[in-house]
Formats: C-alpha cells, structure tokens, sequence
C-alpha cells in the first residue's frame, strides 16, 4: 500500500472514530434528558395557596403526610379517603371513637387537641399539619416550623366550613364537594319522608360531670335539626351554643314533644351518676315528653364530641330509625 493509500484509509478511520463519538455523545446526552426530564415530573406537584384563621399558608402537591388535630378534621379526612398518619385521640374512646377505630388502623396518636405533642409530630415527618385557632392558636409558630398548617376558626356548629378548609387544603376539593353533595341529599330525603314530623320539638340535653346543658341550635346536633327542618321549644330556639349549668328548676325548659339526652361518660362514672338522678327526678318525670316515653338515650360521641361529618350521617341514622322505622 502505498503512502497515498495510507493517508486516505488513516484519514477515513478518523472519520469513522469521530462520528462514533459524536453518536455516543448524542446517546448519552438524550438519556441524560430524559432522566432530568423523569425527575422534574416525579418531584413536581403544582403550588396553592390556602388561606386560613391564622394565616395564608402555601403548599406544594398533595400532601400525603397529614397530621390532623381535631377530631372533626380526622373525620373529615377519612370521609375524603385521606388517613392521616397522625391525629389527636378521639375525646371518647382508647385512642378513638368506636365509630372510626376500623378506618384507624396504623394511625398514631399526637396527643389530645388541648395538647398536641409537637415531639410525636415532628416525628411522623408531616408534609401537611391540619389543626383549630380555638385549641392550639399558642403553638401555631412552633407547628409552622415543622411542616405547612392550616387552621380552622371554630369548633362548634355548622361543621361544613371546616371541611370545605380541609378538603382545600388537602388539595381534594373534588371529593370534599361529593362527600357534602351525598350528605345534602341525604337530608334533603329524610327532610321529605319526615313530612308533618318535622312540627315536633325536639329537646336536646347533655350530662357531663358536674354539668348539665339544654342545648341550643348553634350545636352540632341543633345544626343538625335545624337542617332537617325541625321546630325547637321556645327556650331552646336560640342561635347560640347552650344553657350551660342548668339547675334542677329548669328542668322544664327541657320539655318537647321528643327529647334525646347524651352523656360525656369518661370512665368515672360521674356523668352516669347526674344522668341517672336527673332522669328520675320527679320533676323530669313530670314533662309530657316523659309521660308520653319520648325520650332518647343517644351516644355522646356522634350527636356532640366527634363533630364531624361521619358521627353527622350517624345522627341522621338514628333519626331515621326512631322517626320513621316504627311507622314502616
């Protein structure tokens, strides 16, 4: 071969060697695309803004790490299909209600709602911490620090403003809007096969140690009552909470034509007790509503402590049962 040749084969493997290189290069940066291009789809998640009791909090994708400190907000998740990977203990219950123990499973307890655990929080790694201006307002900075929080205002009453604020901030306002939509419809059906019942008033009393109350429409089961359509005794048709610290002589504020009682039993058998001597007070059983067997033990949990809008659907149950399942 001779030196032309040479040159001209030395010259084509050059060639060869380069392109080969330029294709590898190509290859390789095509890959490297497509890595960053997998890994910007996998860690993004769009950015909202929730705007709360105690401030505008921004959060970024759905969070999937939720720390709810309020029984009606641990409620509200579950009706949303969210199970928190913490919550306060339920105010009845070892930690919680009967009526959510089953969808509780692997949740862990951060304490009670007057007193959070800002150690078993931060522990659980939160990506969203949902709690109340009215139970933890003191230790909202503290919480903030460890991951986005969101607070609702109140705690008694019309529970669907809360939920509207959780479902936001759990970035499932679809779902919150169905959850809302099935239980208006349901009261909007049990509404009209009540009928006529519906002129009835209804007395709603609760127990607790050292205290008796004659509640109120603005309360969880008033809101309740109030949105079926029931009437109310004179003394109990007011937009407020309750008439706590009744005494006996007002027993007769408590008459109706129906009347459901619960109490706040917390082990020591003290609520028990006061129920038992108030319900066979003679003065009690005096009131038409006695006389005439129209009253009602009812579970403390869902008709007042749970406030949320599982132990809601359940007051609707046990409406419908004493209303409607004797006339069937």
């Amino acid at each position: 071969m001779n030196t032309y040749s040479k040159g001209k084969l030395s010259y084509l493997l050059s060639i060869l060697t380069i392109m080969t290189l330029l294709v590898l290069a190509a290859c390789g940066n095509s890959n490297s695309a497509d890595g960053d291009k997998k890994e910007k789809t996998e860690g993004s998640g769009e950015t909202y803004t929730v705007k709360h009791a105690m401030d505008k909090t921004e959060i970024k994708g759905t969070p999937k790490r939720v720390v709810v400190l309020t029984n009606e907000g641990t409620e509200a998740l579950l009706a949303m299909g969210v199970k928190p990977v913490g919550a306060v203990q339920s105010w009845l219950g070892n930690p919680w209600y009967d009526h959510i123990k089953g969808q509780m499973k692997g949740v862990k307890s951060v304490g009670t709602e007057s007193e959070p655990s800002l150690e078993a929080i931060a522990a659980l790694k939160p990506d969203l911490i949902i709690g109340n201006k009215m139970r933890q307002e003191k230790v909202y900075d503290q919480l903030s620090q460890i991951a986005p929080t969101v607070f609702s205002e109140e705690l008694r009453g019309d529970w669907k403003s809360n939920f509207k604020l959780y479902a936001k901030a759990v970035n499932k306002e679809e779902k919150g809007k169905e959850v809302l939509a099935d239980y208006d419809n349901r009261i909007a059906d049990l509404k009209k096969r009540l009928g006529n019942q519906l002129k009835q008033k209804i007395s709603v009393v609760r127990f607790t140690a050292g205290d008796v109350r004659i509640y109120h429409k603005d309360s969880f089961s008033g809101v309740i009552l109030d949105q079926l359509g029931f009437a109310r005794p004179e003394s109990q048709d007011k937009n407020d909470f309750a008439e706590m610290n009744a005494t006996k002589e007002r027993i007769p504020a408590m008459d109706g034509d129906q009347l459901f009682y619960f109490s706040y039993e917390t082990g020591d058998g003290e609520a028990t007790k006061l129920e038992k001597e108030w319900i066979n007070d003679p003065l009690f059983k005096k009131l038409k509503v006695a006389q005439e067997d129209h009253v009602h033990k009812v579970d403390d949990a869902t008709w007042n402590t749970a406030g949320g809008v599982l132990a809601a659907n359940i007051v609707l149950d046990d409406i419908e049962k004493i209303f409607l399942d004797k006339k069937q």
